[in-house]
């Protein structure tokens, strides 16, 4: 695990991950540690907040008004969910930007196989979006 990622300290996420089926939680967790990673690249992101939303892992920038949080969600045996607030638009941009990078799911979700492979920039620069959107808007 890369030093950027700090251990599960909320015991809810924790129980989250534990309940998945093994190539789910791999999943999970390698996305956990890209939001991670993504926040600690990202000038302004700051500390992240490791919290459930709605029963789910969610991380935000701990700093307020900086950015929109990200949730992981594990959908059936094979599939993971990165879920963006749906209001922000940002879905709808990610779909502009790279159409034929991912399956969307409304104006909501970014959806991924467990265990196939994916264009992992691109997901970084949807993440790292996520986590800048206030700061992207203050600046326009």
């Amino acid at each position: 695990m890369p030093s950027n990622v700090p251990e599960i300290a909320d015991a809810d996420v924790a129980a989250y991950f534990a309940a998945r089926p093994a190539k789910v939680a791999k999943m999970l967790f390698r996305l956990r540690g890209m939001v991670f990673d993504v926040a600690a690249g990202t000038p302004g992101v700051g500390a992240i907040a490791e919290t459930t939303k709605w029963g789910e892992p969610s991380y935000g920038p701990k700093k307020p008004r900086v950015g929109s949080s990200v949730r992981l969600t594990a959908i059936g045996e094979d599939t993971v969910a990165v879920h963006f607030i749906c209001h922000t638009g940002l879905v709808e941009r990610f779909r502009e930007l790279y159409p034929d990078s991912f399956d969307y799911k409304g104006n909501r979700s970014i959806l991924l196989a467990a265990g196939s492979a994916f264009d992992e920039a691109a997901l970084r620069h949807c993440i790292a979006t996520a986590l800048t959107y206030h700061l992207a808007r203050r600046s326009r």
